[in-house]
């Protein structure tokens, strides 16, 4: 069924109450089943295991990947092989799409655990009781939907804004369920089946499981396992051993997974920036004795990072910053538009289907409130400050919708910052303010602006908004539910040892040290090292640390400034990550990146590379990703109970 669309001279001309009488007479499809108890149940449980995988390539990467296309392919054949057994109707058009809203927000769930409360806990030295953490990122995920609404007439009825990943998503869906289903069986396939290769991989790497199956041989987890196989000794980089360096290559097959839908811009210049750290300035610095080793000793990935971490923060703010400035219009056009008053007095054709407006002035006031004493009694935040972060946060989530309308970029790195820097002078050296405050607007803006995408194709195809609104609340709290406690019991660790149950519901005050054990947390570090340098300004680096500084934020705005022409193909942003992340964490990405670009070099139309690689990138990347990092996340959770 083709998608009825307006034409761009229509968008332009018709008035409000003319577009919406038109969707209502040609697009929407009525009482056709839409959060149906199964679509919100498999949302729901599909969400929640996708988050997990967020979660894993969120700990090493820093990066979250949007899981509604998974969730809408897995779903789709799911129901279909359950109805060719007789087990179940299929599900329709509509409750696939009422069914991704659901999981993709349970997948977003995971950013302030990678983020700003990951970031708070490392600078306080403190950790949050479990279901402070699960209350508070439901709240801010409820705000985010009540500031939505209001803008949905805006950038979605009326200006008709692209929203380009939930328009391929609306595309997609109506592909399988409108004449292309068994294409959508050959992705479920591949998607399953890449995902229990690379679950199997993982499984093979962990030396208790291979123990206890008595297996002869066990596959290695890096290159550097394989080198110890065959030689005594391990290759030196200027008196440095490599793997201590980090260079090498992990065999993390989800990590390769997420190179590929990352693409091989970004995964170029993040190997490029982990070379410049790791293989040139790091042994410099070392020999310079700027680099010195930790407690064990030795030097080390953490020791490295120490140092490279200021310079990495320098650039991807100043890139992030000249990006978010250098196009006004998203940020000025729609305030400058929400002022002009337009169709007064005209009728609302869609008040009996769309979420009342009502509903926002009564409820971000109360919800507001709710946050601001949370943010009091949780993390000792004034509600003052409190109350300014969400005065921010409406003209946050103007700017974020515009720009992920526009480009399906959503700028919270920025915005984030921007929040940070405006609470270094309302609160100066106060971290946790600062924290956070940008965790306040940066959590809701991203909310507000993804549920907008996700609402995007329930536009096109005809759903009703208001159940994709609830739809998103039953998400956040999915996720939140699930994501948290894996945070907490794997990831999170007080000297030594991981949390317990116990410990993680109810913490003692006073703890060892806080910290995620061997996963970089590359996002919650950038927040992190953005307040500490707010707080205690630059002199408290080390001399050569603020040269590097210096130079970043100069090579930062001339990158970014020659991307933005398109006269770079390196993303500074990129760039930057890879002084944060490990060298072998970027190489393997590189490598996943590398195969599909050359994929697409070598497609030619219906040849293997084509059909295999080019049309089924994103399952196989998928797969990849949720069958390694919830097989990662199941042997750390057995490493636990296995002595």
């Amino acid at each position: 069924m083709a998608i009825h669309e307006l034409t761009q001279e229509q968008i332009r001309t018709w008035t409000l109450e003319q577009k919406d009488r038109w969707w209502l007479e040609n697009v929407f499809r009525g009482d056709m089943p839409q959060l149906t108890l199964r679509a919100a149940l498999t949302g729901m449980l599909l969400g929640g295991l996708l988050s997990l995988t967020n979660l894993y390539v969120g700990a090493k990467t820093g990066w979250t990947l949007g899981v509604g296309m998974t969730s809408v392919i897995l779903a789709f054949a799911a129901f279909r092989i359950l109805a060719r057994l007789g087990l179940a109707r299929e599900l329709t058009i509509l409750e696939n799409n009422a069914m991704q809203s659901v999981a993709t927000a349970a997948g977003y769930m995971t950013a302030p655990l990678i983020s700003s409360l990951a970031a708070y806990m490392m600078v306080q030295q403190r950790i949050l009781p479990l279901w402070q953490v699960v209350l508070w990122m439901v709240a801010l995920a409820l705000l985010g939907v009540l500031f939505a609404f209001p803008f949905k007439r805006r950038f979605i009825n009326d200006e008709q804004q692209p929203f380009p990943e939930g328009r391929a998503a609306g595309i997609v869906m109506d592909a399988l369920h409108h004449g292309q289903a068994e294409q959508g069986v050959v992705k479920a396939k591949l998607l399953t089946g890449c995902a229990a290769l690379a679950a199997c991989v993982r499984l093979l790497q962990n030396e208790k499981v291979v123990h206890l199956l008595g297996l002869p041989w066990r596959v290695p987890e890096s290159l550097w396992e394989w080198f110890y196989r065959r030689t005594a000794d391990i290759p030196q980089w200027f008196g440095n051993r490599l793997d201590r360096l980090t260079v090498g290559l992990e065999l993390d097959l989800a990590m390769f997974g997420a190179g590929g839908l990352i693409g091989i811009r970004v995964t170029t210049s993040m190997l490029l920036g982990a070379f410049v750290n790791f293989v040139i300035l790091a042994p410099w610095l070392i020999q310079r004795g700027d680099i010195t080793p930790g407690p064990s000793g030795v030097i080390g990935f953490r020791e490295i990072t120490l140092w490279s971490l200021w310079s990495g923060v320098a650039m991807m703010t100043v890139a992030s910053l000249l990006a978010f400035f250098s196009k006004p219009e998203i940020i000025w056009g729609p305030m400058r538009r929400l002022l002009v008053r337009q169709d007064v007095g005209a009728r609302d054709v869609l008040a009996h289907i769309e979420l009342p407006i009502q509903l926002s002035l009564v409820g971000v006031p109360i919800i507001g409130t709710l946050i601001c004493l949370m943010g009091w009694a949780f993390f000792d935040i004034s509600p003052l400050y409190s109350a300014v972060a969400i005065v921010l946060t409406f003209f946050f989530c103007l700017i974020a919708i515009n720009s992920t309308g526009l480009t399906s970029i959503t700028p919270i790195g920025a915005l984030a910052k921007l929040t940070q820097l405006t609470f270094a002078i309302l609160a100066p050296g106060d971290k946790g303010v600062n924290l956070m405050t940008a965790g306040i607007t940066g959590e809701v803006a991203s909310n507000s602006a993804n549920l907008l995408m996700d609402i995007k194709p329930g536009y096109m195809l005809g759903a009703k908004p208001r159940q994709q609104a609830f739809g998103h609340v039953l998400g956040a709290i999915a996720g939140a539910l699930v994501a948290t406690p894996v945070f907490y019991l794997v990831f999170l660790h007080s000297g030594q040892e991981r949390l317990n149950w116990s410990q993680a519901l109810w913490p003692e005050p006073n703890v060892q040290e806080v910290h995620f054990g061997s996963h970089p947390m590359p996002s919650a570090t950038v927040w992190r090292a953005v307040a500490d340098i707010l707080a205690e300004g630059i002199d408290s680096l080390p001399v050569s640390a603020r040269w590097a500084v210096l130079v970043a934020l100069v090579a930062g705005l001339g990158l970014e400034w020659l991307r933005l022409r398109d006269k770079s193909p390196l993303s500074p942003i990129g760039f930057a990550l890879g002084f944060v992340i490990p060298f072998y964490t970027c190489a393997i990405m590189f490598l996943g990146a590398f195969v599909f670009w050359l994929a697409e070099r070598l497609r030619r139309p219906e040849n293997w590379c084509d059909r295999w690689l080019v049309q089924n990138q994103e399952p196989i990347c998928a797969g990849l990703i949720a069958g390694g990092s919830l097989m990662g996340i199941f042997l750390n959770i057995l490493d636990i109970f296995l002595p």
